[in-house]
C-alpha cells in the first residue's frame, strides 16, 4: 500500500503593498524629460487624470494605455498588465485583511498533516496557511466550505462526535476526491457493480500487493473509483461512500484498526451505500450506528463475506482450525470470520487474532 511523502517547501514572494502603474508612469516621463502637464498635453488626457493615475487613484484604461503607448514609446499591452497586476493585489491585499477574521477555522482543520502529505505548502503566517487550506478543498471562502463540506447531508450528522470532527472528516474525504480524480472509471453500473464485488470478495486471501489493484481495477469498470488513504487520527473514520457525479462514485479506504476484517468488511459496507442509499449524502464509517442505512450497510457487508445461508454454521466455531475449515469452504480470510464471530460475541475479543491479518501502508 502506497506511503505518503513529503514534497519540498516553496514560499512565494506575495508582498503586503502594491506598486500603482502610475509610478512606472512618473520614471517613465522623468526619463523622457517630460512632466505630467506635458503627458497631459500630448496624450490628450487632462491633468488631473494624470495625476490620479500616477497616484493609483484612477485606472489605465485601453484606451489610456493606447495612447501612452504612443506618447511613451512603452506598449500598451505593459501598461494594462502593470494596472491588471496592481489591481489584483490590491484585492489580494483586502482579501487578506478580510481572512483575519476566518482564521479560527484552521483550529479544526488538520494542517500539519496536509504538509507532510503535500497536499498544501508550508507557509510563513497564519493567513497564507489559510489560504493554502482554501485552496486544498476549492473553495473561495470559508463560507463557501460551510455551505459545500458542512451542510451537505452526512451521514450520523446527529452524532456529536461528527459535530466536533468536521473539519478533519472533510480533510480526509477530500484527499480522498484528489485521488479519485486521477483514477480512469467507466460509467456507473449497478449490474456490473455487483457482479464484481463477487469477484472481489474471493480476494480477501490474497496479499495486498494483489488484491489492491484487482480492486481498483475490478470497482474502476463498474463505475466506482477506490481510494486507499492514510487515516487522520482526528477524523475517527475508517472509510467513506461518496458520489462524485450521478456516474461516478468513490469509495475511500483506510487502514484504521489495521486488521484486515476491519478493511474489508468497511469496503463492503460501503458497497452497500453506494448499491442501496442515496446519491445525494456522503456516508462516513465511525462507530455510531443508530442510523438506519449504516444498520443496512452492516447487514449487506455481513452476508456479503458469509452468506446467510451459512452463518448458522458460525455457533459451532471455535478453534483456529473450526474457523479455517469454514472461511476456506467459502473462500475468504479466517480473520474475516474471526471479526464476525466477535461482532456476534460468539468468542470472545481476546480469542482467535492470530488468524486476523495486520495490514500496514508500505513505500509505492
Amino acid at each position: 500500500m502506497p506511503k505518503q511523502t513529503r514534497r519540498g517547501t516553496r514560499h512565494a514572494y506575495d508582498p503586503d503593498y502594491a506598486v500603482p502603474p502610475g509610478r512606472t508612469l512618473q520614471d517613465t516621463i522623468e526619463e523622457m524629460g517630460v512632466d505630467q502637464r506635458e503627458l497631459a498635453k500630448r496624450s490628450g488626457i487632462s491633468v488631473k487624470h494624470v495625476n490620479q493615475i500616477i497616484k493609483g487613484v484612477a485606472t489605465i484604461t485601453q484606451e489610456t494605455a493606447i495612447r501612452l503607448d504612443r506618447v511613451t514609446g512603452v506598449p500598451a499591452r505593459m501598461w494594462n498588465q502593470l494596472e491588471a497586476n496592481y489591481r489584483e493585489q490590491l484585492a489580494r491585499i483586502e482579501e487578506k485583511k478580510r481572512l483575519q477574521s476566518d482564521l479560527g477555522w484552521l483550529r479544526g482543520i488538520p494542517t500539519r498533516e496536509l504538509i507532510i502529505r503535500g497536499a498544501i505548502e508550508q507557509q510563513d503566517d497564519r493567513v497564507g496557511l489559510l489560504e493554502e487550506a482554501l485552496r486544498f478543498f476549492g473553495v473561495a471562502s470559508v463560507d463557501a466550505w460551510k455551505e459545500g463540506w458542512q451542510r451537505p447531508q452526512f451521514a450520523f450528522r446527529k452524532s456529536p462526535s461528527v459535530q466536533d470532527k468536521r473539519g478533519a472528516i472533510a480533510t480526509w474525504l477530500r484527499l480522498c476526491e484528489r485521488k479519485a480524480w486521477e483514477i480512469p472509471c467507466r460509467p456507473f453500473d449497478k449490474p456490473r457493480f455487483r457482479a464484481a464485488l463477487k469477484q472481489i470478495r474471493l480476494l480477501s486471501t490474497e496479499p495486498p500487493d494483489v488484491f489492491v489493484n484487482e480492486m481498483v481495477k475490478q470497482s474502476a469498470e463498474a463505475g466506482v473509483v477506490v481510494v486507499l488513504e492514510p487515516e487522520l487520527p482526528a477524523a475517527s473514520i475508517s472509510g467513506a461512500a461518496k458520489w462524485l457525479t450521478p456516474t461516478r462514485a468513490m469509495i475511500g479506504l483506510n487502514l484504521r484498526g489495521r486488521s484486515n476484517d476491519r478493511f474489508w468488511f468497511t469496503f463492503f459496507h460501503e458497497a452497500g451505500h453506494i448499491l442501496n442509499d442515496s446519491k445525494k449524502e456522503t456516508y462516513i464509517d465511525i462507530d455510531y450506528a443508530d442510523d438506519p442505512r449504516e444498520q443496512r450497510a452492516n447487514e449487506f457487508a455481513a452476508n456479503t463475506l458469509i452468506p446467510p445461508a451459512l452463518a448458522g454454521d458460525l455457533q459451532r466455531l471455535r478453534s483456529h482450525a473450526d474457523v479455517e475449515q469454514f472461511a476456506e469452504s467459502i473462500g475468504i480470510a479466517p480473520g474475516i470470520v474471526v471479526g464476525r464471530l466477535q461482532r456476534e460475541k460468539i468468542v470472545p475479543y481476546s480469542h482467535l487474532n492470530k488468524l486476523k491479518v495486520r495490514l500496514e501502508w508500505t513505500p509505492a
